[in-house]
């Protein structure tokens, strides 16, 4: 990779970068590096190792990131098969990954919360056209937060992109509060395991449905009651009902349960929003007004026959969400386990075994030296 040599944080400009930090952007210590490109939609096999993609200059408000660790997210997997093909297609080559952490390399003009050699960890937004499987990575200043010391670099680039979602859901949407009720179905997976932990730490009560092999994690991140939904019947085991529900699964039935066990005036939220799938269905300019037609025809029915709220929610970067990630990681309380590292060369295999488990005890993190 090609690198601009420093005096300590401080680059020698040339009349070229003097005019680029005129305007408010740095002229980064690398201008290419390598990265893992997906240059077509497909199977793992697509994925390419290049070591000479082009870093772009900063922009004020943005940092660069010298990866150490990124985890692997269904996000990731799915839309290398081609899920969004309607808004990344024509951007095809990408860069995919979303979760990072790593140290900070250099930072842009308004940066004011991260210097230099500092570690950290973050997690971008899912429409991010160039992500974090590269050696050098750049995310806005409020998508990245210090990374405690007292975890790793893989355990800690297994937690941000999940719990900003479960965050998004519980605490910025459905505003979860000590002594509440929250179910959550699919609490095995990281961001259900994620949320389990969120809402523990406020002080709700939590029920969560799993695979038998969960039960015992699920349990013991502070989940009141674990059914196991392959031996147990979900609807007849939890009783009462919650101010908020988390659906990670989507399903119909789960749907259909997940209002039915709503206390009026709560929240049902799930992660399978149709939006993307709609705009690949019918393109970008159709599908936009159609699912949000959709989502609101389902938000006006179940306020009338439920009186609950409905919401498709997404991860998307939040300052005081990622605080509060880092405070509950740094203190113990927020911890999603690693089943498999594998070496940055090795993605081609590492998203094979993402594919080929239905079930995955543990994220899948990328190393990079």
């Amino acid at each position: 990779m090609a690198v601009w040599r420093l005096g300590s944080t401080k680059m020698r400009h040339s009349s070229s970068s003097s005019s680029m930090a005129k305007l408010g952007f740095i002229r980064n210590i690398v201008t290419n590096c390598r990265a893992i490109i997906l240059p077509r939609f497909g199977g793992p096999e697509v994925l390419e190792i290049r070591h000479d993609v082009k870093v772009p200059d900063l922009k004020p408000h943005e940092v660069l990131v010298r990866t150490r660790a990124v985890s692997i997210n269904p996000l990731d997997t799915r839309m290398r098969a081609g899920y969004g093909r309607s808004i990344f297609g024509p951007l095809l080559p990408l860069i995919l990954g979303r979760d990072i952490s790593g140290e900070v390399a250099s930072v842009g003009t308004s940066v004011r919360s991260l210097s230099v050699g500092e570690d950290v960890f973050g997690a971008l937004h899912p429409t991010a056209m160039r992500g974090t499987y590269t050696d050098y990575a750049i995310l806005s200043e409020d998508e990245l937060t210090p990374k405690p010391a007292s975890i790793s670099h893989v355990d800690a680039s297994a937690i941000p992109f999940a719990a900003l979602t479960a965050w998004r859901a519980l605490k910025s949407t459905a505003r979860i509060t000590e002594g509440q009720r929250v179910l959550v179905i699919g609490g095995g997976g990281a961001v259900g395991l994620s949320a389990i932990q969120l809402a523990v730490a406020t002080g709700c009560h939590v029920s969560t449905t799993c695979g038998v092999q969960s039960v015992d994690q699920v349990l013991a991140a502070g989940a009141e009651q674990a059914v196991d939904y392959t031996r147990e019947d979900v609807e007849s085991a939890i009783k009462g009902q919650f101010n908020a529900v988390l659906d990670t699964i989507g399903l119909p039935e789960t749907e259909r349960m997940g209002v039915n066990l709503l206390k009026k005036g709560g929240h049902y939220m799930t992660l399978q929003g149709e939006a993307a799938s709609i705009s690949d269905r019918y393109g970008i300019i159709a599908g936009i007004p159609i699912s949000t037609g959709i989502l609101m025809k389902k938000q006006m029915q179940y306020r009338y026959t439920h009186g609950i709220e409905y919401w498709w929610t997404y991860m998307r970067a939040d300052s005081e969400g990622l605080d509060e990630i880092r405070r509950l990681s740094e203190a113990g309380k927020l911890k999603i386990p690693v089943e498999k590292t594998f070496p940055i060369t090795q993605v081609r295999e590492a998203h094979a075994e993402k594919d080929g488990r239905l079930v995955i005890p543990g994220k899948i993190v990328l190393e990079l030296d």
